[in-house]
């Protein structure tokens, strides 16, 4: 085992600290957009077009969100890596892992999940199409009130 400072080792563990805090987030924010799109589902199915509409704008705020803590979580691993954090303390190392899994889990769920969603928002769109080319308009054939027909005079006047 190395000898490290202790300046070493406190930067270690705040390493490993900010890395768990960062992908406990990451971990809410995905278990938060896995509840917003399985909500949206139902939506779906319920035709409900305004609480899809306000599903889809939260949706995409908590989507910028997980962006945003990605860009955080990156070069935090590559620092977790490179400084050897993880090599300090075993015991620390198991919660992260454990959570990075629990990640993977979640991003695998909410993609599913998005699929499902898309596919029944298709077939909902393929409906509504079909009923669209399948309406029948009874106004269709008649002229309109407003428009101004030419009128043959009923009336012949005759002078001598």
């Amino acid at each position: 085992m190395e000898n490290l400072s202790r300046e070493e080792v406190e930067e270690r563990v705040a390493i490993i600290k900010r890395f768990k805090k960062l992908l406990e987030q990451q971990r809410t924010k995905f278990q938060e957009y896995l509840k917003v799109l399985e909500c949206q589902e139902s939506k779906i199915s319920q035709e409900d077009a305004e609480a899809l509409l306000s599903h889809t704008e939260l949706e995409t705020q908590i989507v910028a969100s997980i962006g945003s803590l990605q860009k955080v979580i990156v070069p935090m691993q590559e620092l977790y890596t490179k400084s050897k954090a993880a090599t300090y303390n075993p015991a620390d190392v198991i919660p992260i892992s454990k959570l990075q899994n629990e990640l993977k889990s979640l991003q695998s769920q909410v993609l599913e999940q998005n699929e499902k969603n898309r596919i029944l928002l298709r077939v909902h769109m393929d409906q509504l199409k079909k009923q669209i080319t399948e309406f029948k308009n009874p106004y269709r054939n008649l002229g309109s009130v407003y428009k101004k027909t030419a009128t043959a005079g009923s009336r012949i006047q005759v002078e001598c």
